[in-house]
């Protein structure tokens, strides 16, 4: 690749990770003018294990990008457990249920569309100096970006964006890794993901989380004829080999009735899901998204918080202070709530939960609203 950009930089910025947040912060950097070159190891359109369920909020952040992914309407959240049921329907417009690789593909089209490139490589070392960021790179599948420009051994830009998740490069190599944390004293509990999806036509409009003993399973409708279904749980509620059809068997037999027969994709797997960073800058390295900090997919906000700190990294580029307190309002309530709900869920009270929303449903609609917006 030719350096072509301004002060000799192959682009303006850098951004490492081509998923739906990599790409948000893509395409706003596009607006504000600035040249920019993604980099990403996989080819192709991007697939993840996750809910796939965008809330009102969070779809309208994606069509405001200029972007608009088939789906299927998703009215409302409803939280079951035996015996015991609390649905609310959502007050200000419908979500959209969306296959992670639909989301991927209208998010990169829009990307190419107003002139980001990208660059199939993996970022192995990291250097910067007060003028930009330098990084080392390995080709990868495809050696030449959209352009047909060939992958180089090192890239210079201005600023590297960091997006590229939970096991992020990023984040070690910029020294910005912090452990896991403690919860009451105690070493917070690992917990994972997994998503299966399933050919038979959706029964409802609303998300279904189903809570057992151990695990949750998230029911999204994301198309006419297809359901995806995630578990989250810690290891050992997970078991690997046919762990999926195991949970399901045993901790969500009503839902696993209503799937019998239908085709199954392959299991797609996550985690472990807490993320935590020192801070989300350091020099012109700049986190965001799943990079910056995760604490749980409990309450489905992942793509809303993601795609809202993409945009306020691009409007604090320069001033890391301001883009640290941006990322503190915009991860706020999720941090506050998935936390409360997570420490109750991992409590002896986790019984409780439904029973509880069920039994005061305004507090519930309030929680699902604020989750919504």
């Amino acid at each position: 690749m030719t350096r072509t950009g301004r002060g000799g930089l192959d682009a303006d910025v850098v951004v490492v990770g081509a998923g739906p947040v990599g790409l948000a912060a893509a395409i706003h950097a596009r607006a504000a003018g600035l040249d920019v070159l993604l980099v990403d190891r996989r080819t192709g359109t991007f697939d993840k294990a996750c809910g796939e369920g965008l809330l009102p909020g969070a779809l309208r952040a994606v069509q405001a990008l200029g972007a608009d992914p088939p789906g299927y309407p998703l009215s409302g959240i409803s939280y079951r457990s035996r015996g015991h049921r609390a649905d609310h329907r959502f007050t200000d417009g419908p979500g959209r249920g969306v296959p992670r690789t639909a989301l991927h593909a209208a998010l990169w089209s829009r990307a190419a569309d107003v002139g980001a490139r990208l660059l199939h490589a993996r970022v192995t070392t990291l250097r910067q100096d007060a003028g930009g960021v330098e990084v080392d790179i390995v080709p990868g599948a495809a050696a030449t970006s959209r352009g047909g420009e060939r992958a180089r051994a090192t890239l210079r830009a201005g600023w590297l964006l960091g997006c590229d998740g939970l096991h992020s490069t990023t984040r070690r190599l910029a020294g910005l890794d912090a452990a896991p944390g403690r919860h009451g004293g105690r070493a917070v509990r690992r917990r994972y993901g997994l998503r299966r999806h399933f050919r038979v036509p959706p029964w409802s409009e609303l998300v279904e989380v189903h809570w057992s003993r151990d695990a949750e399973a998230y029911v999204t409708p994301v198309g006419a004829d297809t359901v995806g279904v995630a578990l989250l749980g810690p290891r050992e509620a997970l078991p690997s080999g046919d762990g999926f059809e195991a949970v399901l068997r045993s901790q969500f037999p009503e839902l696993r009735a209503r799937l019998t027969g239908a085709w199954a994709g392959p299991v797609l797997g996550a985690g472990p899901l807490r993320r935590r960073s020192l801070r989300r800058a350091a020099g012109r390295v700049r986190l965001v998204g799943d990079a910056s900090g995760y604490v749980d997919a409990l309450t489905g906000e992942g793509v809303r918080v993601g795609l809202a700190q993409a945009d306020a990294v691009v409007r604090h580029l320069d001033d890391p202070v301001a883009y640290e307190r941006a990322w503190h309002s915009a991860t706020r309530d999720y941090r506050a709530l998935t936390s409360g709900l997570l420490a109750w869920a991992s409590s002896p009270a986790r019984p409780a939960i439904v029973p509880a929303a069920a039994r005061v449903p305004w507090l519930y609609g309030t929680v699902v609203e604020r989750l919504a917006r």
